[in-house]
């Protein structure tokens, strides 16, 4: 297991050489706040239409767009087994078909990642960039990250903590797939969420949450809910929990933050063959101990 943690804007831990691992959905994070910086710049209001379709940037960012997703697909999950390569996003949005909404937007809720996916494309069209280069000028170099960056190839994954994994292909993940230290995404994650790159009315709409049901068996929510790009909702100890977790073949990421009054305490950790909610529960764990320490006036 790899944890990093950050205390009151301070990394815990000595700087180390440290291999790269993928960020899986955690990457959504990063796009929400690379579509945020377009709002703050005024380059789209959450609520406009997207792209010509009928749903928001705002429905969108909280999958609320009405979209499907390419993991309700059985050939989906045969063909990376199987290791093959990643069909284009056209093929994979005819297999879906991506294009007929589920429901009106707005009206429900159902996690997409073809809904990242057009994020991405809005962020490519808004900003006449690459994504890479887009998401470089506007997330991850304001809030001081170099050494994190969109994985292209299955040699760009093979330097990775990926384990069993290490022959997939990046292209499966259709809305990007960042790859980078552990370190790097909880300084990503405090620095974002301690208003270094947007302001603090972007930050209150990101945080607002659409709750989605009670607690979960095996994870540590309370009362799960979903905002613009990020995983939040309220722990044990009357705590809310503010990140994202991503898995994917053979691996584990979560990153998350909580504040205590003035004090705030950011971790992320990644491991290989185990759930969810067990790298949840590492992240807790560490957070909780932090807030104690806090307490205690250590």
């Amino acid at each position: 297991m790899l944890s990093s943690l950050v205390s009151n804007g301070r990394p815990q831990a000595p700087d180390r050489l440290e291999l790269m691992a993928p960020w899986w959905s955690f990457t959504k994070t990063v796009l929400a706040a690379t579509a945020l910086s377009l709002v703050r710049d005024g380059l789209i209001g959450l609520d406009d239409p997207v792209l010509d379709h009928p749903f928001t940037l705002r429905q969108l960012l909280r999958h609320e767009a009405g979209l499907a997703d390419y993991g309700e697909l059985a050939e989906y999950h045969t063909a990376v087994t199987n290791g093959e390569p990643a069909w284009s996003a056209n093929e994979m949005m005819r297999r879906l078909d991506g294009a007929r909404l589920r429901y009106s937007p707005g009206t429900g809720w159902r996690y997409s990642n073809v809904g990242y996916l057009l994020i991405g494309r809005l962020i490519e069209r808004l900003t006449d960039l690459m994504l890479d280069d887009a998401v470089i000028q506007r997330a991850l170099s304001p809030l001081g990250l170099s050494n994190v960056r969109f994985a292209k190839t299955r040699a760009d994954l093979q330097a990775t903590h990926l384990a069993s994994a290490s022959n997939y292909d990046p292209a499966w993940v259709y809305h990007g797939l960042l790859i980078g230290p552990i370190s790097q995404a909880a300084l990503f994650l405090d620095r974002l969420l301690g208003g270094d790159l947007l302001s603090t009315g972007l930050l209150q709409e990101m945080q607002t949450t659409r709750t989605l049901g009670g607690p979960i068996s095996g994870r540590p929510w309370i009362t799960p809910g979903y905002g613009l790009g990020l995983m939040q909702g309220s722990i044990d100890g009357g705590y809310s929990l503010s990140g994202h977790t991503g898995c994917g073949p053979g691996s584990v990421i979560a990153v998350y933050r909580i504040c205590d009054g003035a004090a705030s305490a950011c971790c992320a950790a990644f491991e290989a063959d185990v759930s969810e909610g067990a790298v949840e529960a590492i992240v807790v764990g560490q957070l909780m101990q932090v807030v104690r320490q806090g307490a205690e006036g250590i």
